[in-house]
């Protein structure tokens, strides 16, 4: 047997192990989708049923009916733009500055910025509250958004970008009469979409799945995110587990169909300035 036939068959068996897994993990999320077009008598039959045997639809109907699903999309699209938006604005000015520009402190400060990954948020969570509500951003959007406007990870993954970046460019443009700030954003930015889209599409899921500081922050219904405001067809009732999926499955179509539309991008993102020539 040849070298190249070991290769392919080995591909194969990879890309056959790599498809079995992808199918293992992603199954609580298929049987999700089918139980949410299940009839209340087929979730909790014995034995359980696998498929509906026809499309339900009162679920997504009893869903919109007991929770407010439209507004809680609404507040998380809306919160979600603004934090990415924000973060791109943050991560790509501090990025600038740690690799066009040489000052006194620089490496100490960016290894501040990335010992920030190694604090758990948990562990700040309270002082964290206690600051905001001092602030009176109870039930506000600001206080929803404002601890996810700047990301360490963010900043270090435009940083690597941005070294990969000639300074020699910088140079030409100065000596053309660019400022600093005109080659950030008429030079440097515009060369820099493939981790700008991977810093807003990475930021934008990520903010779109918080739970723990919206539940916290706000108490009004009409200020809740889909994933708080999702718990509260969480009930003990039989009638309401498949308009539980339901609710779970309108939530799950945003933040998928993003990721499905940009994994390229996000791709392309993660993977800039990792090689250097």
């Amino acid at each position: 047997m040849g070298a190249k036939k070991k290769k392919k068959i080995l591909s194969c068996i990879l890309q056959g192990a790599c498809i079995t897994w992808g199918i293992i993990l992603a199954s609580p999320v298929i049987y999700c989708i089918l139980m949410s077009f299940m009839q209340p008598r087929e979730i909790l039959s014995s034995p359980p049923n696998l498929f509906p045997q026809e499309l339900y639809l009162g679920n997504y109907i009893a869903a919109l009916k007991m929770s407010k699903i439209p507004r809680f999309i609404l507040n998380s699209i809306f919160v979600s733009l603004v934090c990415s938006t924000v973060r791109i604005i943050t991560a790509s000015l501090a990025a600038y500055s740690f690799s066009f520009f040489d000052y006194k402190g620089k490496s100490l400060l960016f290894y501040l910025v990335l010992g920030t990954l190694l604090i758990p948020a948990d562990a700040t969570i309270v002082t964290n509250y206690m600051t905001v509500s001092g602030m009176g951003l109870v039930n506000n959007y600001l206080g929803v958004m404002i601890l996810y406007f700047v990301s360490a990870a963010n900043v270090f993954m435009m940083r690597q970008y941005f070294l990969g970046v000639s300074k020699e460019l910088k140079e030409a443009a100065e000596m053309d009469g660019c400022n600093s700030f005109g080659f950030y954003t008429r030079i440097l930015m515009p060369i820099a979409k493939p981790v700008l889209a991977s810093v807003f599409i990475s930021s934008f899921v990520s903010t779109w799945n918080m739970y723990l500081w919206p539940m916290l922050i706000t108490t009004r219904n009409e200020m809740r995110t889909v994933q708080v405001g999702i718990t509260m067809l969480n009930f003990a009732e039989e009638a309401v587990y498949g308009a539980t999926m339901a609710g779970a499955v309108m939530v799950l179509v945003p933040s998928l169909l993003v990721f499905i539309v940009s994994e390229k991008q996000i791709v392309r993102g993660m993977t800039a300035g990792s090689v250097k020539g």
